[in-house]
């Protein structure tokens, strides 16, 4: 990580790391050197936010000695695939949390892995993919200086219910995406069966992925309603709660729908065989009808002396007997809906 803070990955034009200064509401200082961290800390009326993009052992090493963080959330946020959590500490709390991402056509979800350090003034963000944008976080934070002046837990709630909005936003989009597969696949336009099918089962891991980031932020909202370290005061509290009853709505709506996919894949594939059966008994039936003249005139096409054998009238018979039960049978299985 540059230790100027605000330089570019020399890698990709992703900021390596982003500070925010704090005072009495108000963003003052913007950028400045993560190394000046602890000594901004030595003024009691500021508040930090760090924002830091794949750093390494060594950057985190500083700021465990800087803001006193404990040195095995320090080694948790380096690892990568945990589930969304609170974990108190001593001196902080850590979060690990995910926002998501879903393309206009609803054909790709993108996970992006957010570890969350929140002490008594400063709030760090660390992660491991730039592609989950938190300027909507940063300007709701600009919005609102006087709720701003709460200190962490505000700026903590601002990232969250961003979070949360776009899990909220990706479970939205995907339930429009199952619900066109469901009229394309029922409602007489599934031609192409194969890429459909594959679209549905990619929908249903899509699912499976978001409900195991979205299913627990319940949790974790929930808990941060009752932390110690973190006090969120009356003046927050309503905000946390609108925060849990937000993240309760994404879980359950992200549960219904994960239930609505499984169901869908279900329909389909019973639906394809009883369409198969459907085939399997026309099929049937066209060759039992397609039997009769074959065994009648079969039967006549013997070199063996038999009941109107070499007269006119077993022509006649065998023709009679032909039409009449070919139309015998297709009448049954017509009436019993076999064709």
């Amino acid at each position: 990580m540059s230790r100027d803070g605000g330089a570019p990955d020399a890698s990709g034009p992703a900021r390596r790391a982003r500070s925010r200064l704090y005072r009495d509401g108000v963003c003052v200082l913007e950028d400045f050197p993560v190394d000046d961290v602890a000594a901004h800390l030595a003024d009691p009326a500021t508040v930090l936010w760090l924002d830091l993009y794949r750093p390494t052992p060594g950057d985190m090493s500083m700021l465990e000695a800087d803001v006193g963080l404990h040195e095995l959330a320090v080694a948790e946020c380096l690892d990568t695939g945990r589930r969304p959590s609170l974990n108190r500490y001593p001196e902080h709390l850590s979060l690990d949390v995910y926002g998501v991402a879903v393309d206009p056509a609803g054909t790709a979800l993108a996970l992006f892995e957010i570890a969350v350090f929140a002490a008594d003034r400063v709030l760090i963000t660390v992660r491991k993919d730039c592609g989950f944008d938190l300027a909507p976080a940063v300007a709701r934070w600009d919005a609102s200086p006087e709720l701003t002046r709460h200190g962490v837990p505000f700026l903590l709630y601002g990232l969250l219910d961003h979070v949360i909005d776009a899990q909220f936003r990706a479970v939205q989009q995907l339930d429009e995406a199952v619900d066109d597969l469901e009229e394309m696949l029922f409602g007489g336009r599934g031609s192409e069966a194969r890429p459909l099918q594959q679209r549905l089962f990619q929908l249903r891991r899509d699912l499976i992925a978001l409900r195991r980031v979205v299913k627990p932020m319940e949790e974790v909202v929930e808990a941060l309603l009752s932390q110690d370290v973190l006090p969120v005061g009356e003046a927050m509290s309503p905000y946390y709660q609108k925060l849990y009853d937000h993240a309760m709505r994404a879980a359950d709506w992200t549960d219904a729908l994960h239930d609505l996919a499984a169901t869908t894949v279900q329909t389909n594939l019973i639906t394809q065989a009883n369409r198969l059966n459907m085939i399997m008994k026309k099929v049937t039936s066209w060759a039992a009808i397609i039997a009769v003249p074959t065994a009648i005139t079969g039967f006549y096409g013997q070199n063996l002396p038999y009941p109107g054998y070499g007269s006119q009238w077993g022509l006649f018979v065998s023709t009679g007997l032909i039409a009449l039960l070919s139309v015998l049978l297709y009448t049954v299985f017509k009436r019993n809906d076999w064709l």
